[in-house]
């Protein structure tokens, strides 16, 4: 059972180099969604029953969702590639809470989009993801505003290293034959036409 959170990182940065070895996770965040979390604990093992855990990551050319075990915390089905253009255009509202930060997504195949409840523990995950899919980093709780500044716990690869090849401007960073609101099928490899 995954407890601490590097260790559910590297679960997920594995899952993801098993699908494509070229493509790095900049940040990944744990996040349960549903209503507030102090609803549902309120109501116990039956308010488990309305909530799903997931491990978003944002990587260089896409946002990955994997659902979660809710007893190891590790990542298990891979759920959705989403490209970049599109993730940016899924993400709002945005709140920064005292102990549970919370974001509105629209996952694919969902006719609303989810709530995204993120514990303080990730929260520094999470103004990475929203900042770096923004480009911006957190300036008052709940804005994020266009900063030049890179985000705090960003992935900055090696010195003389390119990770990825260079696209040209203009170029979508999802592979050419994916048109946007495609998705690949469950278990297909995503990064491949």
């Amino acid at each position: 059972m995954a407890i601490r959170k590097s260790t559910m990182q590297e679960q997920v940065a594995a899952a993801i180099a098993a699908i494509e070895p070229n493509d790095r996770p900049v940040t990944t965040f744990h996040t349960v969604t549903g209503p507030s979390p102090w609803l549902t604990q309120q109501f116990g093992l039956i308010g488990q029953l309305f909530v799903k855990y997931y491990f978003v990551t944002l990587t260089h050319r896409v946002v990955v969702i994997h659902r979660a075990s809710r007893v190891s915390n590790r990542p298990l089905d891979l759920l959705h590639v989403i490209p970049l253009d599109q993730a940016r255009a899924s993400i709002g509202d945005v709140r920064r809470n005292t102990l549970w930060s919370s974001l509105r997504f629209q996952i694919p195949g969902e006719p609303q989009p989810t709530r995204l409840n993120i514990h303080r523990y990730w929260r520094t995950e999470m103004d990475a993801f929203t900042g770096g899919l923004l480009g911006g980093g957190p300036g008052v709780p709940g804005q994020y505003p266009q900063a030049q500044a890179p985000v705090p716990g960003q992935y900055q690869p090696a010195p003389g290293q390119a990770p990825y090849p260079q696209q040209a401007p203009g170029q979508a960073p999802y592979p050419p034959a994916q048109a946007p609101g495609q998705y690949p099928a469950p278990g297909a490899n995503p990064y491949q036409s």
